[in-house]
């Protein structure tokens, strides 16, 4: 199960992603918002999406603004959330296999729907690795629980 959520700039962007990608493969989704154009705070949706994803509803985020920094921001405020903003191909893939990311964030006005639609499809499609990633992953847990890892 994925939820996809966005602000207002982002809007367009998640329904292409909906409608030209989760539905045509058959992938579960959840809607966390926004449902239209007007006005909306990325913060909002960030913590809502990322939310359920905590919470066992959804196992990955997919998160939408007009840059992908702002809700990518909102959402590493979440503890236990690992956001990456990606705008090519090989983040969207290393930030899964060496990062173990839970959450993609993407910009509607840097990215068009045929590249988020194959960010979302790497993303999604990929493994984390483990291994020495683990370690690192350790790490920024050990931080995000305010322990010293230096």
């Amino acid at each position: 199960m994925v939820v996809i959520a966005s602000d207002h700039a982002g809007f367009p962007l998640k329904e292409e992603i909906i409608n030209g990608y989760l539905k045509e493969k058959g992938i579960e989704y959840i809607d966390a918002g926004c449902y239209s154009p007007e006005r909306y705070d990325y913060a909002l949706s960030a913590q809502k999406a990322c939310d359920m994803v905590i919470e066992g509803k959804a196992d990955k985020a997919i998160l939408v603004c007009g840059t992908g920094i702002g809700i990518s921001m909102a959402a590493n405020k979440v503890k236990g959330i690992r956001a990456a903003c990606c705008s090519d191909y090989f983040s969207a893939k290393y930030t899964r296999a060496h990062n173990d990311a839970n959450a993609l964030c993407m910009g509607a006005r840097v990215v068009g729907a045929g590249l988020a639609i194959e960010l979302v499809d790497v993303f999604l499609n990929t493994e984390f690795e483990g291994g020495r990633h683990q370690t690192r992953i350790d790490q920024i847990t050990a931080i995000e629980n305010g322990e010293k890892v230096y």
